[in-house]
């Protein structure tokens, strides 16, 4: 498993340099970035991809349309992502990257998600996970600091787990009409790239996108360690 947790961040920063302009990422745009963050997209590939795109661009006698989101992307994303497999077949296993992460950061982090989910109010469900949830970052925070044994990658399996648990619960207890405002909403900003993308690449960034305005309407931290 390759390991970025500074995955997000390097794909804005690098987008934003491409297009000249510090131009905000749009909730499709993180959700896109969620979408290949879980399906194992390298972060080279996603780079790489981008740094294509723009020399097409680029290259067009007219620009009539500039490159105003990650989804117009995603074609030489996957693109990149399909040939850095191809030229790692055969290849020697490389050593295990560093994560990178300092302790300290980590545990600041978690502390401060924690605070954060014991101030929220919540559908009855979501809100006695949100305090178990508050309680296990705590402990957690609590071994890393006494430099227990704990890798990130299982660290980061189990914030990913929890998250998971505490939007089941709020997606059960939303109400009908807000979700099919937030569908309708999700439905709208992906028709543009509806043809651009497959129908199981779309169904996956519909769900991320529902996801992400969900634990955004409840004020949810995102616990992953992606988000530091």
């Amino acid at each position: 498993m390759e390991t970025y947790f500074n995955y997000f961040t390097e794909i804005e920063e690098h987008f934003q340099r491409r297009r000249g302009t510090l131009l905000l990422l749009s909730p499709l745009d993180w959700a896109l970035m969620e979408t290949w963050k879980d399906a194992g997209v390298p972060l080279e590939a996603v780079l790489r991809g981008i740094d294509v795109t723009f020399e097409k661009w680029e290259r067009r006698p007219k620009r009539f349309q500039k490159v105003n989101g990650l989804a117009y992307c995603s074609q030489e994303v996957l693109t990149s992502t399909d040939e850095m497999k191809e030229a790692a077949v055969g290849a020697a296993p490389s050593e295990r990257k560093n994560t990178g992460l300092d302790h300290a950061a980590v545990v600041e982090y978690l502390n401060r998600n924690a605070e954060q989910l014991d101030r929220l109010q919540l559908p009855a469900t979501a809100q006695t996970l949100a305090q178990e949830t508050a309680s296990t970052l705590r402990t957690l925070a609590g071994s890393l600091s006494q430099d227990r044994l704990l890798s990130m990658e299982d660290l980061e399996r189990r914030l990913t787990v929890a998250e998971e648990k505490i939007l089941a619960a709020l997606l059960a207890a939303t109400p009908d009409d807000v979700l099919l405002a937030v569908r309708t909403e999700a439905d709208r900003d992906l028709a543009p790239y509806r043809r651009k993308m497959s129908a199981p690449q779309i169904e996956q960034l519909h769900k991320q996108y529902v996801h992400k305005r969900v634990l955004e309407q409840y004020h949810v931290p995102r616990l992953s360690l992606f988000y530091m």
